[in-house]
């Protein structure tokens, strides 16, 4: 079935013969559906911090900064932001001249409080020789949106989120990437003064994102006293997928070629396993909001990392515990308690274990990188929610699920689904290493039985395309999960370039 040429090809890209085999075998048996029992909530695996609490929690936050510790914030922010302006698009090629859609209205009508307005506006006079007003009264609402989205002009509609003008500070405006410089200044800066920040960028777009360093970073250190450490890295070529026909043979191109697709953002849990912390933060690279409403953010941000801190150091005196080989009942009864009520994970078969093998049970359970994830009160928002599901080894433990994982088939779980009173909104703060300072190798806890197939199209022919694990869903399936609610108020995702114009991001 494969040629030499397609082996040379598999070599160059570091992709073994057997992955193919098991990327093709994905595509014949498909994957399963999860088994969930309940979706989380309040009363069912999402932990609630009370306002007494908050504090104490922060305060273990900053007691750990103080200490030699590497922090790091993770940042996805690959992908051109073509999504954002498909309205815009949808407008620019369309057969009316004037906006008629409500999008298309508002865009306009408000077009002077984008914070990208004086750049766009300069474009216009450069290549038109008119002002944004006066293209508009002319009725040239095509050319300002071209203008705004094609390469000759601004190029919005190809360039990744994290380079376009988010906000405006007076005569300054701040990219998406910036306002992250800015966050992480507020809730990582370590006792040194360190901030430490890791975007994932395409590389077509790594040029632009290190000029954008070089020219915005010491503004930044001198605003907030810090010195930053940015660092880039690509989605490797490693974790592309074979693309098939709609027979499940190995799909080519006009020239015989394999074709190979980008495996998702499943594919950067091999980016975070390269990354040398002892925490890191993860969030999205379009959720972002202006220095007058980070402080919310920044709180919950510290709640988050205290949560987590506190649960590790608790894992970490128990593994010690453990390891003496001297405990008494009642402190495995403490574990056990722990692992139930703490860590949400439950375990039919437990009374079944003799005590040897409940020790290794416990210490299996504690001995995996751990992640606090906050979770924000359902508002009908796209994607996933958090949900206690049934994992391989027949216990039930809090998973990050998408729609695409659950068996819409089966009504109990639909409504499940429907009814779920949170969703993620990608709010992360992750334990990566060991009680001996050791680092996980995070590969070895995914579930690879927790993929994806879409269909697409390439040269008008179709195709099967093949996700890996999602990140936060089967990337991270065998971590200990803790879910955190945290308000909607740091959530303010930028899906379309009119949200921009919420005040939030004003």
């Amino acid at each position: 079935m494969l040629t030499a040429e397609d082996l040379k090809d598999l070599e160059m890209r570091g992709i073994t013969e057997e992955q193919i085999n098991n990327q093709l075998a994905c595509f014949e048996k498909g994957f399963p559906f999860l088994d969930i029992k309940a979706s989380a909530s309040v009363e069912k695996g999402i932990k609630v911090i009370q306002q007494n609490e908050q504090s104490d929690y922060m305060n273990v936050w900053d007691e750990y900064l103080e200490q030699d510790h590497r922090i790091v914030k993770f940042v996805p922010a690959s992908g051109a932001a073509s999504r954002m302006f498909k309205d815009l698009f949808a407008f620019m090629t369309g057969d009316h001249d004037a906006p008629s859609t409500k999008f298309e209205q508002t865009f306009f009508e408000n077009i002077e409080r984008f914070a990208f307005y004086e750049s766009l506006d300069a474009v216009c006079k450069e290549l038109d020789g008119k002002s944004i007003r006066e293209m508009v009264s002319e009725g040239l609402y095509k050319k300002v949106v071209a203008n705004l989205l094609t390469s000759e002009g601004m190029n919005y509609g190809q360039l990744p989120k994290g380079l376009l003008q988010f906000h405006r500070y007076g005569e300054q405006t701040r990219t998406a990437m910036e306002e992250h410089l800015a966050e992480g200044a507020m809730y990582a800066k370590n006792s040194s003064a360190n901030v430490n920040i890791h975007f994932t960028v395409s590389p077509e777009h790594l040029a632009l994102f290190e000029k954008l360093v070089e020219e915005r970073v010491p503004a930044f250190e001198d605003k907030f006293s810090v010195r930053y450490d940015i660092s880039f890295s690509a989605q490797k070529a490693s974790t592309d997928t074979i693309a098939v026909d709609l027979e499940n043979k190995p799909f080519r191109t006009n020239d015989g070629k394999l074709l190979f697709r980008p495996g998702g953002h499943g594919a950067l849990i091999e980016n975070l396993n390269d990354i040398d912390a002892d925490v890191i933060f993860i969030k999205n690279i379009d959720n972002v909001v202006p220095d007058n409403f980070k402080c919310t953010t920044v709180i919950y941000k510290k709640l988050l990392a205290g949560v987590l801190v506190s649960i590790q150091q608790k894992i970490f005196s128990y593994l010690a515990l453990i390891e003496t080989g001297k405990y008494t009942h009642a402190q495995v009864e403490e574990m056990i308690h722990f692992l139930q009520d703490e860590l949400c994970i439950k375990n039919p078969e437990m009374k079944l274990l003799e005590d040897s093998e409940l020790i290794l049970y416990i210490k299996r359970k504690l001995k995996r990188p751990l992640r606090v994830c906050g979770m924000v009160r359902n508002v009908g928002e796209p994607g996933g929610g958090p949900f206690l599901a049934v994992n391989q080894d027949g216990t039930i433990s809090p998973q990050i699920l998408e729609s695409s994982q659950i068996d819409m088939g089966d009504a109990d779980k639909k409504a499940m689904f429907e009814k779920g009173t949170h969703f993620n909104p990608v709010d992360l703060v992750c334990a990566v290493k060991d009680e001996h300072g050791n680092k996980y190798n995070l590969v070895d806890f995914v579930d690879r039985n927790t993929g994806f197939i879409s269909h697409k199209s390439k040269d008008g022919r179709e195709l099967k395309a093949l996700e890996l694990p999602g990140l936060w869903n089967g990337a991270m399936s065998d971590w200990n999960t803790v879910f955190v609610e945290v308000p909607i108020s740091t959530f303010n995702p930028v899906k379309t370039v009119n949200d921009l114009l919420r005040t939030e991001h004003q």
